[in-house]
């Protein structure tokens, strides 16, 4: 089991519930073979909590809510709508999901996904809004390149430095 220590920095600041949430969503993601990572900078400055990318290039974006204040207070997230493919909510078990139909969180394009430490669900599947190829390819190499130096950053952390 990870620590909080070991976890990722993009998790380093963010409350246990939404490490919780973020670990059963990526469990999800993962069986149905798309590879997530937190906390994304996106191209017109913003950063999605989570970025996913499955086989056949489909860019999912899910932001994390653990609070219904949290949620409302959110005007940002329409933002995200022109990178991806998809959107997602995701909550913990047991957060009341009512927000999530009223029209001003667009429930005909957002999905929304309950998830824990140790599993997610899809709750409402989220309306598929393809990517222009231009945009696509930009996150894509976005994606991949911010998976590339994570993981050269884990193994050199003295990297950055060289910048």
């Amino acid at each position: 089991m990870a620590t909080r220590a070991s976890l990722p920095e993009c998790f380093a600041d963010a409350p246990p519930q939404a490490v919780d949430v973020a670990r059963g969503v990526t469990r999800l993601l993962f069986r149905a073979d798309t590879m997530a990572l937190c906390e994304v900078p996106l191209g017109n400055g913003r950063r999605a909590d989570m970025m996913a990318i499955d086989g056949k290039g489909c860019v999912t974006i899910v932001e994390i809510k653990v609070s219904r204040a949290d949620l409302l207070g959110d005007a940002k997230w329409p933002d995200y709508l022109d990178y991806c493919d998809r959107f997602y909510w995701a909550v913990p078990a047991g957060f009341d999901c009512a927000p999530f139909e009223r029209e001003a969180l667009r429930p005909g394009i957002a999905g929304l996904i309950v998830a824990d430490r140790y599993d997610a669900v899809i709750v409402r599947e989220a309306a598929h809004r393809p990517l222009a190829a231009p945009r696509r390819k930009a996150e894509t190499l976005r994606f991949a390149r911010r998976a590339a130096r994570r993981t050269m950053a884990a193994l050199d952390p003295g990297l950055d430095a060289l910048d």
